[in-house]
């Protein structure tokens, strides 16, 4: 499947506490970077190529803020420009490589592979419960999944694979037979479903004091093109009259900050923010120990369907109700890339 994916975004590149003083190789959208931070500890992303030899950037030495090629020592400051090339004192003003807005947020490091001109940082993905009082903040890891992004995108708007993928920590077959619904905007899709008066899920039957049924819910957020986060929580059995008042539950908000990599691969930088256990380490090692089971069970089925769609190029696929939301995911980011590569010939809204 080819890469889709528009240029002018902000995507997640790494995690922040991963970006050095070494020198850290990324690739984003096909594109291989060199990244690191500058002395003053801000991170810096240049393309990691040498335009002499083609020599990667990332086998060279940092001098400073600059880094020098290790094959014929040409010197790159933070912005690509070339300022030194051994034994010849002349710069050509096409000695220079790329480099690439980046900023710091939720514990990320995110790149901007468009125009530098648009790179706002205002725009972006913010999740008004990270950060605040009464709520906790729990980095987790980056999964690297051998399938396209979308495919990654198509599964994280789908709460229906839960009941069925997820038995030992997300999800039970009490949902199998309740229906999801879901609303379009211009940048995103929502799905959701309530299960009422059922059995906890695993994840919720350990951490909750649970003595009898709940109603639980499942809000799968998508932020085209590659963000999603999922609220999700559990409370007792009409305990919640209005849907809106989810925070008197125990809530999650599982934030899946996904890198597109190249045509097959991404990268699923996760974390989650909780309304519970603010204060108690042993249980962010718990959840995680808990997601990674989960998030690996997405990956293998994954990489399995990968792997059957490679070998048969072409197969017709059935649709069902349930993919309605995802196949409307996918219209947002065709209609995203045709706006940004000719605003003409914009794909109209649904």
């Amino acid at each position: 499947m080819k890469l889709i994916a528009p240029r002018n975004n902000w995507y997640p590149l790494t995690w922040s506490r991963d970006v050095t003083r070494a020198l850290g190789c990324h690739r984003i959208l096909g594109i291989d970077l060199v990244v690191y931070r500058s002395e003053a500890g801000e991170p810096i992303a240049l393309d990691d190529v040498c335009p002499h030899r083609l020599a990667p950037l990332s086998i060279g030495k940092l001098k400073g803020d600059a880094i020098e090629c290790g094959y014929h020592g040409m010197t790159f400051a933070r912005d690509g420009r070339c300022i030194r090339i051994p034994g010849q004192p002349i710069i050509p003003p096409n000695a220079r490589v790329p480099s690439y807005p980046l900023h710091e947020k939720m514990g990320l490091v995110w790149i901007w592979p468009g125009d530098p001109a648009l790179a706002d940082p205002a725009l972006i993905y913010d999740l008004p419960q990270y950060g605040q009082p009464d709520w906790h903040a729990a980095h987790g890891d980056a999964l690297r999944i051998g399938t396209n992004y979308l495919n990654l995108a198509d599964n994280l708007c789908d709460p229906a694979h839960v009941s069925f993928v997820h038995l030992s920590t997300l999800g039970n077959a009490a949902s199998e037979e309740i229906p999801v619904e879901h609303t379009v905007n211009a940048r995103g899709v929502l799905v959701w479903r309530w299960i009422n008066d059922a059995p906890p899920i695993p994840l919720f039957a350990k951490y909750g004091s649970f003595t009898g049924h709940v109603d639980r819910w499942h809000y799968y957020d998508y932020r085209a093109p590659s963000i999603a986060v999922i609220d999700f929580g559990s409370a007792e059995a009409g305990a919640i009259a209005d849907p809106e008042q989810r925070d008197a539950g125990l809530r999650i908000f599982a934030c899946h900050f996904i890198t597109p990599v190249d045509d097959h691969s991404c990268i699923d930088h996760w974390l989650h923010v909780r309304n519970f256990a603010l204060n108690d380490p042993d249980v962010d090692q718990r959840l995680h120990a808990d997601f990674r089971i989960a998030f690996n069970e997405d990956k293998e089925i994954l990489e399995r369907i990968e792997q059957v769609d490679r070998a048969r190029p072409g197969f017709k696929r059935i649709r069902l109700g349930i993919d309605v939301a995802p196949q409307r995911m996918r219209r947002i980011v065709e209609r995203m890339v045709a706006e940004e590569a000719e605003p003409r010939a914009a794909i109209p809204a649904e």
